[in-house]
């Protein structure tokens, strides 16, 4: 990446001693929504030109954030945000359903690749079953699923949605995200809330029953004895449970991450309120997943204020955590666009509070909701965050289950080119598969933070003080980071 003085890779923090501090472990991701333009693009008459500055300084701002993994809606509505052969392109990137970016780029090759070289991970978002949101205002493209394949879509208030009880749309969704998985290098799968939609009202004001009946009563003409809601979990169970084991057939290391609605159920635990039950209202058991092992991390939405004892943020974390019985990743959602003073208006402490619990609560990681927090900066959250909780650089946690072997240190070359100027490279060792490599510079007798990113190569030139060592250390796919390699750059 050009030249790289030595100033570049100080953070706040610095040891003393023969090797590198070790960088701490705790998963800090944002959510990136496509949908109604929420967070990119901005909107969607951009120039593809124009389009990729923005995502630049989306992955710009969390990296000088010390976030470490943006979570991309890739799939909002049975269209997409790449270039794929089984839906079309988004109205939100294009201005029109099926239009291609112009000039061509494929936009998630461009965010995968951009998201490495700063050392973040690049999970994508897919929404399983809506096909159709009320913020779409142009013409559905004749390869939308609603125009290609009407019965299996059923309006339901504003919104269109594929009848997650059809198996042409299990099978659909399934080959959607497996596609993604196979042709591009990303780090997670991660759904959000959205299964069987939330309940909607008709005109008399009364809720409305999803209009699934004719996919029911096939189930009971083929011999199925579940009653509707038993089935209607039944079929979202089975999607996740395939699609976790598809993923891991295709690529163990690319992480499955679910973010639910925050309550399993209301009572769970004692004290907890909820006007939504995502068990009997979404068909999502949640807590079944968890415990089955059918994702990597958990992500519940905890988009409520921590005195807010009827959905109390450290009891509802707290009761997920005893739920996660195979040892997963539980990394809370936080509601962080509530500092927006037409959202909710909080201050940034609540969320710096909210971060606080966690990590006493023993869970190390949160996702915050959304981009737009961070970019507009409501209430100063992005310079709280930076200056305080995530004032150093973190690494994402391993997950040993997707395998737990060290990666080899990378073997480092070190050439001397005068007067304080080093060309410094490395590879990894044998056929070690590396995500990351962290880059640390000991100056003046002192570690400096390291530097996390895919390069394999670095220009060193003297700014402050003297460097006199190197440290990289490579952190493979499933997190797991290897003894650092130190080479002398002066006496």
């Amino acid at each position: 990446m050009g030249l790289l003085p030595a100033l570049c890779l100080l953070a706040s923090s610095t040891s003393q001693g023969p090797t590198p501090p070790e960088l701490p472990r705790e998963f800090r991701a944002v959510w990136v929504a496509t949908v109604d333009n929420i967070d990119w693009p901005s909107r969607r008459d951009l120039s593809s030109t124009d389009q990729q500055t923005e995502f630049i300084k989306i992955l710009d701002t969390a990296k000088a954030m010390n976030l470490n993994a943006i979570i991309l809606q890739v799939r909002p509505s049975a269209d997409a945000l790449y270039s794929s052969r089984l839906e079309p392109w988004s109205e939100y990137l294009t201005g029109r359903q099926g239009r291609s970016p112009s000039p061509f780029y494929d936009p998630l090759e461009f965010a995968v690749r951009e998201a490495h070289r700063r050392g973040l991970e690049l999970h994508c978002w897919f929404n399983p079953y809506r096909a159709f949101h009320p913020s779409m205002k142009g013409p559905l493209a004749s390869r939308h699923v609603s125009r290609s394949s009407p019965r299996i879509v059923k309006k339901y208030g504003s919104f269109l949605w594929m009848d997650p009880g059809e198996q042409e749309v299990q099978r659909r969704s399934l080959e959607v995200m497996l596609d993604v998985v196979k042709r591009y290098d990303i780090d997670g799968v991660h759904l959000d809330d959205y299964f069987y939609p939330y309940k909607e009202k008709g005109p008399d004001g009364k809720i409305m029953d999803f209009p699934d009946q004719p996919s029911y009563q096939k189930y009971l003409d083929g011999g199925g004895t579940l009653g509707k809601n038993d089935w209607r979990r039944q079929n979202v169970d089975g999607f996740i449970e395939n699609l976790y084991k598809g993923i891991k057939q295709e690529k163990k290391w690319v992480k499955v991450g679910i973010s639910p609605f925050g309550i399993w159920r209301p009572g769970y635990p004692k004290g907890i309120k909820a006007g939504v039950d995502q068990y009997a209202d979404l068909y999502a058991d949640a807590r079944k997943w968890l415990q089955n092992g059918w994702c990597d991390y958990i992500s519940p939405q905890l988009y409520w204020p921590i005195k807010q004892t009827a959905q109390s943020y450290p009891a509802l974390l707290q009761w997920w955590n005893e739920e996660d019985t195979q040892g997963r990743h539980v990394w809370p959602g936080n509601f962080t666009s509530r500092t927006n003073p037409a959202e909710g208006n909080w201050q940034a402490s609540e969320v710096v509070n909210q971060i606080k619990i966690t990590r006493e609560m023993h869970s190390d990681g949160n996702v915050h909701f959304s981009m737009k927090a961070f970019l507009d900066n409501w209430h100063s959250i992005r310079d709280v965050l930076r200056k305080g909780v995530y004032a150093n650089p973190a690494l994402v946690p391993a997950s040993p289950w997707l395998g737990d072997k060290a990666p080899g240190a990378p073997k480092i070359h070190v050439d001397d080119l005068g007067v304080h100027h080093w060309s410094v490279s490395w590879n990894p060792s044998g056929r070690d598969k590396v995500r990351f490599y962290s880059v640390a510079l000991r100056i003046d007798g002192q570690w400096q933070a390291p530097k996390v990113s895919d390069d394999t190569s670095v220009d060193i030139s003297q700014t402050i003080g003297v460097p006199t060592e190197i440290a990289v250390t490579s952190v493979d796919l499933t997190g797991n980071a290897s003894l650092p390699a130190i080479a002398k750059l002066s006496g």
